[in-house]
């Protein structure tokens, strides 16, 4: 006999779950971390280490000395100059695309927690980092490949398109696996993401690098690659848009998607714009999780300042060269692979709020240590730099000393960015984590400005590069004074 459909008030509302089942080795739960070894190769090797740097220098700069702007300043007054607008052009590109993630990322968190299937979206998004890294093989000096607006452009759409697929994943962290177990899935997801960065640094070295420099393992450059043309940095794009899609396929086919198969996206979008408002003005509602976002955005951005200036300090200030750096980015990001699975274990030791605090702190330390280091001593003078060994990089005490605190900040600040999102899918309401992963964007976006607006201060100010670097502590201070005020729920 034939029924009639029931009503929509009678029939069964599909809920979104709440949390998922496994750890890190289970199927979902890896798949999930997964992701982040496909994906977080784009961010290290492009705005960090490989093509941002030769950007600003080997692009904007060298073509700017080459022009003849520059014509009437003496030779080292015009580098600094062209130096500083290539680093400029870097800060442009990551504020534009700071400020339209800000601006747009809660309100896709709040629609993807009330819309349907997650992995669509997050397609379209990988799709986009995808072929904006694969055209950075045409960004060339002197004009000869893409203009340098396509290029920031194509930055610009890369890193809101990869804040864009932060949310989403994160969104889906919940369901990844049971709720006392995702710690250490986020953690093996920041590992991973190292690692394969790692792989990719020592492959560029060993195919491309060193032949070039020394003729070992081979006696020239693999594949053709001609390094006065900087094939070694350009190539960097399309090697993190290939690795993207082909790592990025056991994320789709086994991790868990929290979505309702059917939901309206268009109702979601409108319902989540209305939600992330009313919660921005019912913020006392929430005021341990407001806490530990405003925590978040202080020591966040000095976390950003010191990754990101980091390396521009030590290359100017101990004098490292492009082999060192890349030594450094591969050591570094070894021991971020670590970071990740230390995150998890001390998350599960001691508390997610006391880890992060242990590893906010162990930042601070570190940062001290290193600027006590000069290319003539160490410690503030009292310890006499001496040279170690005849070796093509890190051949003095110096310079093996700060390499190895490098590690420590690796550590710390990767274990920090793990306990970061778990201490917030603990904080907010079940069922709304992509909404509050979207604030979440916010408190690290939209005052990233604020390090590198202490560190260029105090530098001119005092004419010190040291004194400029270790403004960024007062940020790491601020965050820590108001992290101690955030009380845990006791489902922790």
């Amino acid at each position: 006999m034939q029924t009639a459909d029931p009503s929509p008030e009678t029939r069964p509302i599909v809920t979104r779950p709440a949390s998922g089942t496994g750890g890190a080795l289970g199927r979902s739960g890896f798949a999930w971390a997964v992701f982040e070894w496909a994906r977080n190769p784009y961010y290290i090797l492009i705005v960090i280490y490989i093509f941002a740097p030769y950007f600003a220098r080997d692009i904007i700069g060298a073509d700017l000395l080459a022009g003849g702007t520059l014509a009437g300043l003496g030779a080292d007054e015009a580098l600094r100059t062209a130096n500083a607008q290539g680093q400029a052009t870097i800060a442009s590109v990551t504020k534009w695309a700071g400020f339209i993630a800000a601006l747009t990322a809660p309100f896709l968190g709040a629609a993807l927690d009330r819309g349907g299937r997650l992995k669509p979206i997050l397609a379209l998004f990988l799709g986009s980092i995808v072929i904006c890294s694969g055209m950075l093989w045409f960004a060339m000096p002197g004009g000869e490949g893409l203009p340098v607006w396509a290029i920031m452009a194509l930055l610009v759409t890369a890193y809101v398109s990869y804040t864009y697929s932060e949310v989403t994943h994160n969104a889906m962290l919940s369901v990844a696996g049971s709720r006392n177990r995702l710690s250490m899935i986020s953690g093996v997801g920041l590992g991973l993401g190292n690692l394969a960065a790692v792989l990719i640094f020592v492959g560029i070295a060993l195919l491309l690098i060193l032949p070039g420099a020394i003729q070992w393992p081979f006696a020239e450059p693999q594949f053709g690659m001609d390094l006065s043309r900087f094939d070694h940095a350009r190539i960097a794009g399309p090697i993190c848009a290939v690795w993207l899609a082909a790592f990025s396929i056991p994320f789709f086919l086994y991790a868990r998607d929290p979505g309702v198969p059917g939901a309206s996206w268009r109702m979601a979008v409108s319902s989540g714009f209305r939600s992330v408002l009313k919660t921005l003005r019912e913020a006392t509602h929430y005021p341990d999780l407001m806490k530990f976002l405003i925590a978040r955005m202080l020591y966040a951005d000095g976390m950003a300042a010191l990754l990101a200036l980091g390396a521009v300090y030590v290359a100017l200030f101990l004098g490292w060269g492009f082999l060192e750096m890349l030594c450094y980015a591969i050591f570094a990001s070894a021991w971020a692979f670590l970071g990740g699975i230390f995150g998890g274990w001390l998350d599960g030791k001691v508390g997610v709020k006391r880890a992060l605090i242990i590893e906010i702190i162990g930042m601070v330390a570190t940062l001290v240590l290193q600027l006590s280091i000069t290319r003539d001593s160490l410690f503030f003078g009292l310890v006499e730099n001496t040279r170690i060994w005849d070796g093509i990089v890190f051949a003095t005490l110096s310079d093996l000393t700060y390499l190895s605190l490098i590690s420590v900040v690796a550590v710390t600040a990767t274990a920090s960015i793990s306990s970061s999102r778990t201490m917030l899918v603990t904080l907010a309401p079940p069922g709304r984590s992509g909404e509050f992963f979207g604030l979440y964007a916010i408190a690290g976006t939209i005052t990233v400005w604020m390090g590198p607006l202490l560190v260029e201060f105090f530098t001119t100010t005092f004419n010190d590069q040291r004194i400029g670097m270790a403004s960024i502590s007062v940020l790491f201070v601020a965050g820590l004074a108001v992290l101690a005020f955030v009380r845990m729920p006791e489902r922790q």
